[in-house]
């Protein structure tokens, strides 16, 4: 196994960066469409790491961590589906198109409008996939995944702002170093691998990423969670959303880019 050095990663990122502000500029509807499919795959590892999870009452009830443990060996799966595929996300791009603007390989407005664009299609991704493919085909209807998934989303919106907040740079923060991690492999295998580790740890640490949280809370909803749309815009995504530029445009993108920038 041969891994790129850190340099050569830095330089891997700036150039995805360079190219998907070129996608913004050039292919606005490649971009959205890639964006969709991002929250699509986000959502599938969202219920798949839901039904394996708390798929074992009679194991993780003694056993607390076992619960998040098995979520979090899960949930990668979507992060691998968008690396290896070639979809957008919103958190993965929060890091990757800073080093190409240190470099000045693109404006800052681009940068901006890339997250915003590549952020509602995420939205419309997961949303759609959350209704069509998990509400639609029951898979939380019964226990123990309704009781689970009302409760994990009222405890999403229950939590102190700045709790979500912080929440929000440790899980972007885990993410793009995920990202960072694949960038530096060639073959699927290292790829994986790259995103598994750190993804399974956010997960297993209870941190907050805004993408998936758009199919928890809205499946928890969908469910029946007493939860209003106003109150989860403003009490998790708002927060997470912001904790998580902070933790990949800032801790990931920049720092790594002032380290390794010509």
């Amino acid at each position: 196994m041969q891994i790129r050095l850190p340099r050569e990663i830095t330089e891997a990122a700036a150039n995805a960066g360079a190219a998907k502000a070129d996608l913004t500029v050039n292919n606005t509807p490649r971009l959205l469409l890639a964006a969709c499919l991002a929250g699509a795959y986000i959502s599938f590892g969202g219920i798949l790491s839901l039904i394996v999870g708390f798929g074992f009452p009679e194991i993780t009830a003694g056993n607390p961590s076992m619960q998040k443990l098995l979520s979090g060996c899960m949930f990668p799966i979507g992060l691998i589906l968008v690396v290896v595929l070639g979809a957008e996300l919103f958190t993965g791009n929060n890091a990757l198109l800073v080093p190409s603007y240190m470099t000045r390989r693109h404006s800052f407005a681009t940068m901006l409008r890339n997250w915003a664009l590549v952020y509602v299609g995420n939205f419309v991704g997961a949303i759609a996939f959350t209704y069509f493919m998990v509400y639609l085909c029951g898979l939380t209807a019964n226990e123990p995944y309704h009781n689970a998934i009302t409760g994990i989303a009222s405890a999403k919106v229950s939590m102190p702002w700045i709790t979500v907040l912080l929440k929000g740079i440790g899980a972007n923060w885990c993410v793009c170093l995920a990202v960072w991690l694949a960038l530096s492999g060639k073959t699927f295998f290292e790829k994986a691998l790259g995103c598994w580790l750190p993804v399974m740890a956010f997960v297993a640490l209870g941190y907050e990423h805004s993408i998936a949280n758009m199919f928890f809370i809205p499946l928890g909803i969908m469910e029946g969670a007493e939860i209003g749309i106003w109150q989860a815009i403003r009490d998790n995504i708002i927060p997470a959303t912001i904790g998580n530029i902070i933790g990949g445009a800032l801790l990931v993108g920049a720092t790594y880019g002032y380290l390794h920038k010509k």
